[in-house]
């Protein structure tokens, strides 16, 4: 009986220690982001831009996972591009762009090479390239 006792104490104690070790949620919050950008309007421009992007060079994608990005994805449409990007919720996008160009010196390179190729959607400030597009309509069918 004793013995019975034992196992059944030993039980109701497993069972408090295990109601106590609930897995704890560390996976991060991501978002997604949109931004847009044109392409001078030259078909060559065009071309050589795409051509980059077919071998973008493996420090600046390092530069990209050292920053913080999870995905990055280009779209086009003529000379519009749009880029979809997942981040952590709270991410500082400026500071993560920094982050991105420090990896090494051919991150930098890259960015100033394709600043040659951007240009502002209409309504955006001189100079300025790629902004967010912000949503206005969301449907979901869970």
């Amino acid at each position: 009986m004793n013995s019975f006792y034992n196992r059944l104490l030993a039980i109701g104690l497993a069972i408090v220690i295990m109601s106590g070790c609930k897995e704890k949620n560390t996976q991060q919050q991501l978002v997604e982001k949109v931004f847009v950008v044109n392409i001078t309007p030259d078909s060559s421009k065009m071309s050589e831009y795409l051509a980059y992007h077919k071998q973008v060079w493996p420090e600046v994608e390092a530069g990209f996972k050292k920053a913080g990005y999870k995905k990055i994805t280009l779209y086009r449409f003529d000379h519009l591009l749009v880029m979809n990007i997942t981040v952590p919720a709270d991410a500082d996008l400026n500071e993560m762009g920094k982050v991105a160009e420090s990896y090494s010196p051919r991150c930098a390179e890259w960015n100033k090479i394709m600043s040659h190729y951007q240009v502002g959607v209409a309504g955006t400030a001189a100079g300025q390239t790629w902004v967010e597009a912000k949503p206005f309509y969301s449907f979901g069918n869970q």
